[in-house]
């Protein structure tokens, strides 16, 4: 029998078309431009190269794909020159922002993604005359991240570059119609109004905002009529309290879809969420993420009809994930399912998840309810009653429970999150049933759960079993990098006087250790800890 071999060459257009569309565009392009004709006619069509992304995200930092000098000299001269005419939207990493800019002319780009931008390479694009022109007659959305060193930064230095940044784009890039300033749960920099230097930006052509504010002031702020074409607004917030006075709180007509979430619990939801929504009388998607602290009764579904949707005639789509939670002497008095099943009976959206828990020792109850499919970031004090599915949307969870976490309800929570990058355990109760802290080889593989994406562990108010539960290799696999929170006393223990060989392998991985309760710098914790920068923030 012969063999035949079969080259690149001899395939066809259209498998090598699918063969390309599997791979990354930018590998595809400094492969196989220049081999020949035909392979450049191919992957210069339109579909490899209307968007190009320089960039990779990598623990939580964007790496610059042309950052050797030679990938970036063969884009720059040979690659993009020729398919400049196809670009629509470009990806780029600081460093590297002039070099593709200034590589060809972009007659079709409209949107630019710049990452790790600070204050001065902002000004530098700013400043400069021929990209002015592109960013003032071109460019109709723009993305943004801003460099954050997380181990030395300071919030106010950070909040005045912000500034700073933000009136330069919007000086410069005067036909903007989407605005995204990037936000991390890790690195996240909060624009807030209520500085000295203040924010004087507006724009009579934006259209779509994405952005995390420090506070519910600083939502009005957005909203007080410097968008005021504004039809889309998702805004984060660090918290909610009562606002001061502010101007200009009239009817916002033109707004259509509103996203509001944060990530702590507020007492002041029917003094500020409640007005703001009333003054949005064409709103048409809502979507709501919301902690709520309330007196008598559970947020349920006959108020979300007579607070809400009633009070929002065009109202057409609404998601939601509210945590609420009070003080509650006596399980009695809390709502059952099936009542609370009850009150979202003729309820729009009739997928719609609930369940509440009672914690006799804190004399507290509280009571999650959510739509599904789930397209909120948070997901807050989750229990053993967790009825589980998927939320490939939530990057920050975190864990309460008067009742132990087994070992096994951490793999179900690894398995509902994901892309889970910061975690938060409170538990006080020792593990029923603890895995053997070593492990034949025939069982590891099965008992290990793995962590791909998480950044963030906080564990300060758990007992010992959930340090160990993290610190054990056999039991849990973490990525490196990792940014741990912990209690000295507890480590101390669990680490057997840092000492102890099965938890020290997870610990070369800890990028940055925060330890709690202790103010003495110890040589024993650096040296366990052989790759992380040891803090010692405060007492608790």
């Amino acid at each position: 029998m012969e063999y035949s071999y079969i080259g690149l060459n001899d395939l066809p257009d259209e498998i090598l078309m699918i063969i390309f569309q599997k791979l990354n565009n930018i590998d595809v392009l400094y492969s196989f431009h220049g081999i020949n004709q035909r392979l450049n006619r191919i992957i210069c069509d339109s579909i490899f190269t209307n968007r190009l992304t320089f960039i990779n995200s990598l623990s939580k930092t964007f790496i610059d794909l042309l950052d050797s000098n030679t990938i970036r000299h063969k884009f720059c001269s040979q690659i993009l020159p020729s398919i400049h005419n196809n670009i629509q939207c470009l990806d780029l990493e600081s460093s590297s922002m002039k070099h593709v800019l200034y590589a060809a002319n972009y007659p079709n780009l409209n949107s630019l993604g710049l990452y790790n931008v600070n204050e001065e390479s902002v000004l530098s694009l700013s400043t400069d005359e021929n990209l002015c022109e592109i960013f003032k007659n071109q460019i109709t959305t723009l993305f943004i991240t801003v460099y954050n060193n997380y181990d030395n930064y300071d919030d106010d230095d950070m909040l005045v570059s912000l500034i700073k940044i933000c009136n330069n784009i919007f000086t410069v890039f005067t036909r903007l119609i989407t605005f995204v300033l990037f936000d991390s749960c890790i690195k996240s920099v909060r624009f807030a109004f209520d500085y000295p230097l203040y924010p004087n930006f507006r724009s009579s052509t934006l259209l779509k905002l994405i952005i995390s504010v420090r506070s519910f002031d600083d939502c009005l702020h957005l909203l007080d009529g410097r968008f005021d074409q504004l039809h889309t607004l998702y805004v984060d917030l660090a918290y909610i309290c009562r606002p001061y006075e502010i101007e200009n709180q009239g009817d916002l007509a033109t707004l259509k879809c509103f996203s509001l979430s944060c990530n702590d619990v507020t007492d002041d939801y029917d003094k500020t969420i409640l007005p703001l929504f009333y003054r949005m009388s064409n709103l048409e998607e809502l979507d709501l993420c919301l902690k709520v602290h309330v007196e008598n009764t559970h947020i349920d579904g006959n108020y979300l009809k007579t607070s809400i949707i009633n009070q929002l005639p065009r109202l057409n789509q609404f998601g939601f994930y509210i945590l609420s939670s009070m003080f509650n002497k006596n399980q009695a008095n809390f709502m059952s399912r099936e009542d609370m099943q009850r009150t979202f009976i003729d309820f729009p959206n009739n997928n719609i998840t609930y369940y509440g828990d009672y914690f006799p020792k804190r004399k507290r109850c509280q009571c999650h309810i959510y739509t599904y499919p789930y397209k909120m970031k948070y997901y807050s004090n989750i229990t053993n009653n967790f009825p589980g599915s998927l939320f490939e949307s939530v990057r920050v969870v975190s864990l309460f429970d008067e009742h132990p976490f087994e070992h096994e309800f951490l793999r179900r929570i690894v398995h509902s999150f994901p892309f889970m990058e910061v975690l938060s355990l409170t538990n006080h109760q020792s593990q029923n049933h603890k895995q053997p802290s070593e492990s034949n080889n025939d069982n590891r593989n099965l008992s290990v759960i793995q962590y791909y994406s998480l950044y963030e562990l906080h564990l300060i108010d758990v007992h010992d079993d959930y340090l160990e539960e993290f610190l054990l290799d056999t039991q849990t696999y973490l990525q490196n990098n990792l940014i741990l929170y912990l209690n000295y006393e507890s480590l101390k223990r669990v680490t057997h006087n840092f000492t102890r060989d099965a938890t020290r392998f997870n610990c070369t991985k800890i990028k940055k250790l925060n330890l709690y309760n202790e103010k003495n710098r110890s040589i024993s914790v650096q040296k366990y800890f052989s790759h992380a920068e040891i803090c010692y923030p405060l007492v608790i």
